[in-house]
């Protein structure tokens, strides 16, 4: 067995190099199916966590109007208090959220002093227990004559929900379209050299050689090109990924979202599985159909 093993390897080298024009382009075919492939799954993780923060920090914001009373303000925080879709409540008076806006904007901070009043209204930050009850709260509160208006982030949520899903689906259409094309390109570059090699394998036949014995050198050149293509990309992905998590980070940086471990275990397992997956099959394919004439 450790012979037939050693055998098979040998000769899928050897096969490889044999062809090395068609396995080069075999090679670098699987290398742009996978590089679109990681960045898809990047770009699907990067926002699905986001998303993920986002819904976990949803809070209803409730501004009040200026004729609210003292009685107002504690009766409200007394029933949201009591609703059990609200984890706890917070009130921001005018003049906090005056001063709360000086630190964020020191730059306008002189023009909101210059008005004769402060424009800033009072506010509940209101934190749910689940992202989902924000209809709950929000239609309560709109209801109350104290409340002026109430901030709708439940609209965010569901723009990046479905952002999410249109990258995801469009992502995978393009992988898919690129990986069927470098599955036709591997079966061609094994037949081809199958067909090379044709006065070979009848020989071997009529001296009694197996279809497996014929077949696995051929199935293992094939995840050879799957193999160097993975390596080449994980190689590539390595390179790349301090620019792109100091991309990422821009592009999310209002979130503390963290893209600096991008090319991970997982990432990497992904990437070597689905290259030496795909050679592997496109190579059993052509070689058992070219076996069976």
């Amino acid at each position: 067995m450790i012979a037939f093993v050693a055998f098979s390897l040998k000769r899928a080298w050897q096969g490889f190099w044999r062809n090395s024009l068609m396995s080069l382009a075999a090679t670098a075919s699987m290398v742009l199916m996978l590089t679109l492939l990681s960045g898809v799954v990047i770009l699907y993780l990067g926002l699905n966590a986001t998303l993920t923060y986002v819904q976990g920090e949803v809070q209803v914001v409730a501004y009040l109007s200026d004729s609210a009373t003292t009685q107002d303000v504690t009766r409200l925080t007394s029933d949201l208090q009591a609703m059990p879709q609200v984890k706890t409540v917070s009130y921001i008076s005018k003049d906090q959220a005056l001063k709360d806006f000086q630190k964020r904007e020191p730059g306008v901070a002189t023009l909101v002093e210059s008005l004769p009043e402060n424009p800033l209204p009072a506010s509940f930050e209101i934190s749910l227990r689940d992202p989902s009850d924000y209809i709950d709260v929000a239609t309560y509160l709109r209801g109350q004559t104290a409340v002026d208006s109430v901030q709708d982030i439940a609209k965010t949520v569901s723009q990046m929900t479905s952002v999410i899903s249109v990258v995801s689906t469009g992502g995978i259409v393009v992988v898919v379209i690129v990986g069927l094309t470098v599955l036709f390109i591997i079966v061609n570059t094994i037949r081809l050299a199958v067909v090379a090699r044709a006065e070979e394998i009848e020989i071997m036949r009529l001296v009694g050689a197996s279809d497996a014995f014929i077949r696995w050198p051929f199935v293992l050149e094939g995840a050879f090109v799957g193999l160097l293509g993975a390596i080449i990309t994980i190689g590539l992905l390595l390179v790349v990924q301090a620019p792109l998590a100091s991309m990422l980070s821009d592009f999310f940086n209002v979130l503390p979202v963290q893209a600096t471990a991008m090319v991970g275990q997982n990432v990497a397992l992904m990437v070597l599985g689905t290259g030496v997956g795909i050679g592997f099959v496109g190579s059993y394919v052509s070689v058992r159909s070219y076996l069976k004439r």
